[in-house]
């Protein structure tokens, strides 16, 4: 963590990204070692490729936050990666990130590939959020309410309210501290598992209404089409959360969320692309969530995914009848 540290101090320009299609965590870490290095008189630019969850959008500083695309990768000395178990779960962004001369990877996943010129991967840490607070503590940074903020909202989140596996003692000691630096946790829950929109809430009914059960009553599943989307009026990451009501059914022991992706194919006006019906072959993000006895993390790897045992994804070009079957077949196996 020392050489870390000191590569930190030695950066003047630093790039700041985490995962897209971001959870409590890439968000919550990158907002707090971004906040943190800032006090430090550093050079900051936060990235994300992705639009951020409006149930995050409350966390100090969020606004900072830019989409991309980054314009000039040659005026960063240095970048940090959190949240990210490969360099391209960081998007398209990956190419550019990868000009920039030095790389630092911080993280949790178990199936971190280990990417940077330095890494800095926990995978007994609840949260890459803890692995910022340790960080953060380590480079002797005063610890702000807006930080800690941001620290707690990340363990919080990916810990599911301390109900998830990866929970640790330092979950609690850490989320005690933030409290004490000014954190509000009634705040924090109120937005992270506040009221939903309504365009939100007909998501969740068309996700809901999607649900499928293997046979064998292991895995349930729920889809979601782009023309859900457009009808509800939402966006990939208004489904945070989805999963959870999958995964609580009685005798689940994996959850998967099959999320249609924009495709590079036009679409027809009849829904289809080049007249090729529901059987053709189009992205697909794919979301598994564990009860705490299957690593879905393994799972998601064999796809050329990624993530941690209890809740991981990939993502996969074919069609939904064969994706559907894939997962059904690997359910005979839970």
């Amino acid at each position: 963590m020392e050489r870390i540290a000191q590569q930190i101090k030695a950066g003047r320009k630093i790039l700041l990204a985490s995962h897209m299609d971001p959870d409590g965590d890439s968000v919550g870490s990158l907002l707090a070692l971004g906040l943190a290095l800032e006090s430090g008189c550093k050079k900051i630019t936060l990235f994300n490729e992705s639009t951020i969850p409006a149930v995050y959008r409350f966390l100090p500083g969020v606004e900072r936050i830019t989409s991309g695309p980054i314009d000039d990768s040659a005026k960063f000395d240095l970048a940090i990666l959190l949240d990210c178990s490969s360099l391209e779960r960081a998007g398209s962004a990956a190419l550019d990130i990868r000009q920039i001369p030095f790389m630092i990877n911080i993280d949790h996943h178990a199936t971190n590939t280990r990417f940077g010129d330095e890494n800095l991967v926990v995978p007994e840490a609840c949260a890459s959020s803890e692995i910022v607070y340790t960080l953060i503590k380590h480079m002797n940074i005063p610890m702000t309410r807006e930080i800690a903020t941001s620290i707690y909202t990340g363990i919080l989140s990916d810990t599911g309210s301390f109900r998830f596996s990866n929970t640790n003692e330092n979950a609690f000691s850490i989320c005690r501290e933030m409290v004490s630096c000014g954190v509000d946790p009634s705040f924090v829950a109120q937005h992270v598992y506040g009221p939903f929109s309504l365009d939100r809430l007909k998501l969740l009914n068309h996700a809901l209404d999607s649900l499928e059960i293997s046979g064998n009553g292991k895995l349930s599943l729920m889809t979601l089409s782009r023309n859900v989307f457009k009808k509800t009026n939402t966006r990939p990451e208004d489904t945070d959360g989805f999963l959870n009501y999958a995964r609580n059914i009685k005798d689940i022991k994996v959850a998967a969320l099959i999320q249609e992706q924009e495709s590079p194919i036009p679409e027809q006006s009849n829904g289809t692309r080049n007249g090729s019906g529901p059987g053709c072959e189009r992205p697909f993000h794919v979301s598994l969530r564990s009860n705490g006895w299957v690593d879905v993390g393994a799972i998601a790897l064999s796809f050329g995914g990624g993530g941690h045992s209890s809740a991981a994804g990939f993502t996969i070009t074919s069609n939904l009848k064969e994706i559907k079957s894939i997962l059904f077949k690997l359910s005979e196996n839970l």
